[in-house]
């Protein structure tokens, strides 16, 4: 028997055989061509080809995962269209009369090497993006396909890395499990496996040698552990774990229905993230309270351009009619730093986090806000709806959203068209609104505290970083503290406060949370249950 740890992505036990997942090797040699506009042609169908897989990608993505974990495709489709790139691969194919696949890997390798070189942390973890693009076009170059799971029973996938690609194209009926000798758990392709519900280790101290494929092996995402072979008292062990777990879940359903009470008689909402109109079937299923989450972004990205107001209006209509008078908070555009479509036209950011996004675009362009709100006011005749808006850092924005508001309505009174009313509330993502909170919660109805931004800059630590892994900390107590000051300032202006970033799913804070005095939680679906029985054994 081996044993070797890694880093746990996803509690849960895994029995079943490894099936050792390869990457397709190119098979492509440097070549001097004749006909340089052939060969551009050659490229632009490959590229163009490229797009359209990742256009795939995001839509399969934001079915399977919601369309925050989908983004990363987006991201790939707007660098694969980056003007510098394609100039520079053009280049080299015209100047220096070479082949597209020897023009396209190089050109990639100097791009990621300049990403990585940057100061930036988030421009550096654009390094692997590019390589990721580049091998995707050569493939296609090449006449290859996407390297997949060939196998006909459920495998343990044991990698020395996976990408987002690799890992969404997969069939997830034959996987029981996800081992990696690379990655990060603040990863995409761990937030994907996250998402998917699937058991996942990570830098897992071991070489991924041909050998192991075939072999049995056990999958210990409790204990961060993976072991290879496992003797006979182990495997009974590691199985009556599974089935532990297994009866567990099923315990859970048994809670479908039940109060979020502790034994003390203290209660707090349980609703749910929500990225997609498809997640309303999870939010049922899971007996969520209302909808803490609903990010609209999923209706700009992955097209060519604005989607109407009609459009939106179905999309929101269907969500807030399914929820049958369920609260339905729905965020209003949220594009920017990372998420993007081109049609916005946007400029091109040295530090995009910090940058033009969320409710700054919605300010200085009001005819897009306008057409949200409007459709947004109009679902709200359709059952109880709230608006929250984004990455909020003052209360002349609050204001000015308020002013934009009262056009909206006039607008659609005067039009003769059936609106509902909705309750307002903002985002807390940064230090600066959790310190003026007193003064934002006189404006509002209620705060949501987005946690993941919130640590992020309140560390001032890109999570996405391998690298500042060893120094990221959800549970800093200066987190903890602004958290607990934006409680404070709300509760005292009359306002509920809730939190519907990655620390509300995190059971371990769930009675601070409590001790807070936190009015709502607000996590994935397939999180209600759980945290339903860990607040009911409070107390």
């Amino acid at each position: 028997m081996e044993k070797y740890y890694g880093k746990s992505v996803l509690q849960g036990i895994a029995v079943g055989k490894l099936y050792v997942f390869e990457k397709k090797q190119s098979s492509w040699t440097k070549q001097t061509i004749e006909d340089a506009d052939a060969e551009m042609v050659r490229f632009s169908s490959a590229k163009e080809k490229a797009v359209a897989q990742l256009d795939g990608l995001y839509r399969d993505a934001l079915e399977k995962v919601g369309e925050e974990n989908a983004m990363i495709f987006d991201v790939h489709k707007m660098m694969l269209d980056d003007l510098d790139y394609l100039e520079a691969i053009e280049e080299r194919i015209r100047s220096e009369m070479v082949n597209a696949e020897y023009a396209v890997t190089v050109t990639g390798e100097e791009f990621s090497a300049v990403f990585a070189s940057m100061d930036d942390d988030y421009m550096k973890a654009r390094a692997a993006d590019v390589i990721d693009i580049s091998a995707r076009v050569v493939r296609i170059l090449e006449g290859g396909e996407d390297a997949g799971l060939h196998t006909t029973e459920p495998v343990i996938v044991l990698a020395d890395d996976l990408s987002p690609s690799e890992t969404i194209q997969m069939d997830k009926t034959k996987i029981l499990a996800f081992v990696t000798k690379h990655g990060s758990a603040n990863s995409h392709t761990a937030i994907l496996a996250r998402s998917l519900n699937i058991p996942s280790l990570v830098n897992v101290d071991m070489e991924i040698l041909k050998e192991y494929h075939g072999k049995e092996a056990v999958v210990d995402g409790v204990e961060g552990a993976l072991y290879v072979e496992p003797d006979e008292q182990t495997l009974a062990e590691k199985k009556r774990g599974q089935e532990k777990l297994f009866a567990e879940a099923e315990k859970l359903q048994q809670l479908i229905g039940k109060e979020n009470i502790t034994k003390d008689g203290r209660s707090i909402k349980l609703y749910a993230n929500m990225g997609n109109v498809e997640d309303v079937e999870k939010v049922l299923k899971n007996d969520a309270g209302g909808i803490g989450l609903f990010r609209s972004e999923f209706l700009y990205l992955g097209r060519d351009t604005f989607p109407t107001e009609e459009e939106q209006f179905l999309a929101y209509k269907e969500v807030v009619s399914r929820m049958e008078g369920k609260k339905v908070i729905i965020r209003t555009l949220d594009i920017g730093a990372d998420k993007k479509a081109d049609y916005f036209g946007l400029d091109a950011e040295e530090n995009p986090a910090l940058g033009y996004r969320a409710i700054r675009i919605c300010l200085t362009q009001p005819e897009i806000f306008k057409t949200q709100l409007r459709a947004i006011y109009r679902a709200a005749a359709f059952g109880t709806v709230s608006i929250m808006f984004p990455m909020i850092i003052s209360v002349s924005e609050i204001r000015r959203i308020k002013e934009i508001v009262a056009e909206v309505k006039a607008e659609l009174t005067q039009e003769g068209v059936s609106f509902g009313e909705a309750e307002l509330g903002i985002m807390i993502e940064t230090p600066a609104a959790a310190i003026v909170s007193g003064e934002l919660a006189k404006e509002v109805e209620f705060f949501s505290i987005g946690t993941n931004d919130l640590t992020q800059y309140t560390l001032a630590i890109d999570r996405q970083n391998q690298k500042l892994e060893p120094f990221y900390d959800s549970h800093h107590p200066a987190v903890l503290r602004l958290i607990q000051m934006t409680i404070e300032n709300g509760h005292k202006a009359g306002i509920w406060v809730g939190i519907c970033g990655e620390l509300a799913a995190d059971d371990t804070l769930t009675e601070t949370f409590l001790d807070m005095g936190l009015d709502e939680l607000s996590v994935s679906p397939t999180y209600i249950l759980k945290l339903r029985d860990r607040i009911r054994n409070i107390g």
